[in-house]
């Protein structure tokens, strides 16, 4: 073959090949085109794009248009299109994050983060709690009292696993999946060997600490290989102790909670309480209105009893806020023990009480703040029970406060 004839078919080929990339292009172009009926754009405006068309709203529209929702939306189940709004795409999302405020600012829960942030000054956050005996779950709704339904807003769910030397209580944000190692886990509850003592922990921080995971923790979560998204430790933020009462001459249950990540100045006139704004693994952003059923973690729990957590100290300086549950009166008419739950309240039940704060003379809060019932909890039907609280708490620690009520206590009753 000559040199004229090989230089003759390396030009050929060389067009042919130019021939094809250039229909691939234009063919992609073509697709692109009848899809979306935009030109392609390599600019800012091409990642809007990939959110869908609803991105494109002008910034003042969008705007206005989730204020009124948001204002208008007050209460579950409506309140759901809210978290509609934020679950179109990343712009809505942010914007209705600068909308919708804390439960402290505006009395309503919306995303899940808001159940790790303190309740309302002024009035208390009413929720209920089911409790269901044949699989040893509780389940804490949202609203005054149980629907006919099913409609009722699930806010958080909790399984006992007794163990030989203590008891967990694990804590998720949906009632089908109590693995620590899904990314719905949110924290724990543990008692001692007689059930006198309880510590609640949480998946994070309640606010930025030097506080760190210690490397027993994590070197077991790289072996296992779980997703990085996922808590790698626990955060012990509150104890809860009850008074020995063996012998039952000293009235009802006495209880004490020592809450290590609430300053004692968050009662105070001026004082602020710790306040987490997102979760670290985004549970914002993969939140539905209706957590029923999610696909479960194919990794099996993983128990921690052999670790030691670390403490969450108080934020600052000063000492950490410290609740006892009210003194109850005793009823001569009746013969027993009452106390005023404002028809909150209606069965008779050991497991009954109300959370004050238990303040010193130097601390200098008011009388108002002492006598303020922070938390309260009572029965109202068969395995149904009623959960109040309000700043400084949040639902999550009010719940794991309540559930070590449900544990038996031989030595104190």
């Amino acid at each position: 073959m000559s040199f004229k004839s090989i230089v003759r078919e390396l030009k050929e080929m060389k067009d042919g090949i130019g021939n094809i990339s250039r229909r691939g292009v234009e063919g992609k172009h073509w697709r692109r085109r009848t899809r979306s009926y935009i030109a392609p754009d390599q600019g800012p405006l091409s990642g809007a794009l990939q959110q869908g068309q609803w991105a494109n709203l002008p910034p003042e529209l969008l705007l206005d248009i989730i204020q009124r929702v948001e204002e208008s939306e007050t209460s579950w189940p409506a309140r759901n299109v809210v978290v509609f709004c934020a679950s179109v795409c990343r712009s809505w999302r942010e914007i209705t994050k600068e909308i919708v405020k804390t439960p402290e600012e505006c009395g309503r829960l919306t995303f899940p983060i808001s159940l790790k942030q303190p309740g309302p000054r002024d009035s208390p956050i009413q929720c209920f709690i089911r409790r269901d005996r044949a699989t040893s779950t509780y389940l804490l709704y949202f609203g005054l009292t149980p629907s006919d339904g099913q409609s009722d807003k699930l806010l958080l769910a909790a399984r006992r696993i007794r163990r030989p030397t203590s008891t967990d209580f694990v804590i998720s944000l949906v009632a089908d999946d109590f693995s620590r190692a899904s990314n719905t886990y949110v924290g724990k509850l543990r008692s001692n060997f007689l059930g006198t003592k309880f510590t609640i922990y949480d998946s994070q921080p309640p606010y930025d600490t030097a506080v760190q995971p210690n490397s027993r923790s994590s070197r077991r979560f790289h072996s296992k290989q779980v997703s990085p998204r996922v808590p790698a430790c626990n955060y012990s933020v509150a104890t809860i102790s009850y008074e020995l009462n063996v012998l039952r001459t000293r009235g009802p249950r006495r209880m004490q909670c020592t809450m290590h990540s609430i300053p004692i100045s968050s009662i105070q006139e001026g004082g602020t309480a710790p306040t987490p704004t997102s979760f670290p693994q985004s549970f914002d952003e993969q939140f539905s209105p209706s957590p029923g059923l999610r696909k479960k973690d194919p990794v099996t729990d993983i128990c921690s009893t052999s670790l030691s957590e670390p403490l969450v100290p108080v934020q600052g300086s000063g000492d950490p806020l410290i609740l006892k549950n009210k003194a109850p009166r005793w009823h001569e008419h009746l013969q027993c023990w009452c106390l005023n739950f404002r028809g909150r309240v209606t069965v008779a039940s050991v497991k009954n009480f109300q959370l004050v704060a238990s303040v010193e003379p130097s601390h200098n809060v008011s009388a108002v703040e002492q006598d303020k019932v922070i938390l309260q909890f009572g029965k109202i039907g068969k395995d149904i029970f009623t959960m109040d609280y309000r700043y400084p708490l949040s639902a999550f620690q009010a719940f794991a406060i309540c559930l070590s009520s449900f544990d038996t206590k031989p030595a104190c009753e």
